[in-house]
């Protein structure tokens, strides 16, 4: 690994213009199969191409289902038809299913017409759960033993699945009809006596998950229970496949990109930003930017609608940016911290009555903080008392409002099974700067007596 730091991409190139095959095949041995991804996608698609077939067969595999979408397709459509079929052979059945996901249909297509008889009904099964469920990132690649066996025999088998299984960390157990009961360590099996059965050290508290409950269940299971393999089953217990961490790490990072996405008011974008093109991130931005400025539209017609109360008292027009800047920030740090909640499983609709009284003490307190420190400003500098009575009742008004609205909408969301992310924080800032308008203005005419 020392090699990855020092050998710059240049030199990389460099060997690839001269032909060096040889040169370039040994560098590569040394280097691991995330790091000849990484340079996959950094190069230009003609060289990509190049030192990806240098790679031997095994490793091309693990290589290839670490490169970008967009990466992966070019070399799809630039090798031989024989070479596609041993590569997706290679290819866990899980890795193969979000390759397909991802790829044009007639790729699909063409990769399943070289699969064999059973690789192809496989991926297809894998392919006929819904998209983000647990089925579609699961493997059929598992251990599993019977719970009558004896230890040799159950031994025996697993050393035969060894090849073509996934991982043996844990070995499930079935009953005849292939029902789930139980699983095994395999540190146990190696610990067990041969007269004994698998019965006997089985752990029949098993944690599982149906094939087709969403992608996010299978995080909170392993998090929850501290797992690395999940065994995912049908609606009758009978077992179907597993799911490991490494899939789970990718659904995870998806989720928070996804989330980060939603926040910022941007449309989520599959692709790295590395690989996105220009104009699919104009696409994804511009939407949501149309809205809001079409939104910021109702901020505009409120200070439009009360210029009279302003032309009256020209100090107001002052603090319009501190009072709807404070409460935009107000509100997205609710938000955010409810939105949080929420993802780890703290809180739920159920308690909302909670989270209503916590945050009108914090928005109380956090109010009157900002409040009398704008109180003290105005009255010294600007406006004398009547005026800064204004200013720093409204402060208190919007930052409770504000606190409020950025707590509860995000479980209301939740309620309704959409995803809390999507009150993101210019979508609620937008928001605030309305409502807060209209307390500043109506307890301006309240206190000012202003027609």
């Amino acid at each position: 690994m020392v090699m990855v730091s020092k050998l710059l991409q240049p030199e990389i190139l460099e060997l690839v213009r001269e032909s060096n095959w040889k040169d370039l095949k040994e560098v590569f041995k040394e280097w691991l199969e995330p790091d000849i991804a990484d340079l996959l996608n950094s190069l230009d698609e003609k060289d990509s191409v190049i030192v990806f077939r240098l790679l031997p067969t095994d490793r091309a595999s693990l290589v290839f289902s670490e490169v970008e979408p967009n990466r992966q397709e070019t070399i799809i459509r630039s090798i031989a038809n024989q070479e596609l079929k041993e590569l997706m052979l290679q290819l866990p059945p899980d890795d193969r299913t979000d390759i397909f996901e991802e790829i044009p249909g007639e790729l699909t297509q063409k990769i399943l017409n070289l699969l064999p008889l059973d690789e192809r009904k496989e991926a297809l099964g894998l392919l006929g759960y819904p998209e983000e469920s647990v089925g579609r990132l699961m493997t059929p690649d598992y251990v599993a033993v019977r719970q009558n066996w004896d230890i040799e025999q159950a031994r025996a088998h697993i050393r035969r699945r060894d090849k073509v299984a996934e991982t043996i960390n844990i070995v499930y157990v079935v009953d005849k009809e292939w029902k789930l009961k139980g699983d095994i360590p395999i540190r146990k099996f190696i610990l067990a006596g041969n007269t004994e059965t698998v019965e006997t050290i089985m752990d029949s508290k098993c944690v599982s998950i149906t094939a087709y409950d969403d992608q996010e269940l299978a995080v909170s299971h392993m998090k929850k229970y501290n797992l690395n393999i999940l065994p995912v089953v049908d609606s009758n217990g009978i077992l179907l496949g597993i799911v490991t961490i490494d899939d789970i790490i990718d659904v995870l990072e998806e989720e928070v990109s996804e989330d980060f996405h939603k926040v910022a008011a941007i449309v989520p974008v599959e692709e790295s930003y590395a690989m996105a093109s220009v104009v699919l991130l104009y696409k994804k931005r511009v939407g949501w930017l149309m809205l809001l400025l079409v939104s910021g539209f109702l901020s505009s017609n409120i200070i439009a609608h009360f210029h009279d109360a302003l032309q009256s008292v020209i100090v107001l027009a002052f603090f319009i940016p501190v009072l709807i800047g404070s409460g935009g920030n107000t509100a997205s740090q609710s938000s955010t911290l409810i939105i949080r909640a929420i993802a780890v499983g703290d809180l739920n609709l159920a308690r909302w009555w909670d989270v209503v009284k916590k945050e009108l003490i914090i928005g109380a307190m956090l109010g009157i903080t900002l409040g009398v420190t704008l109180f003290l400003r105005s009255y010294f500098w600007q406006g004398g008392l009547e005026v800064g009575l204004v200013i720093g009742l409204s402060m208190i008004a919007v930052i409770m409002w504000s606190n409020l609205l950025g707590s509860l909408l995000p479980i209301l969301l939740s309620h309704f099974r959409l995803d809390p992310a999507v009150i993101s924080s210019p979508l609620l800032a937008t928001l605030v700067d309305a409502t807060g308008l209209l307390i500043y203005f109506y307890l301006a005419k309240f206190i000012l007596n202003l027609a």
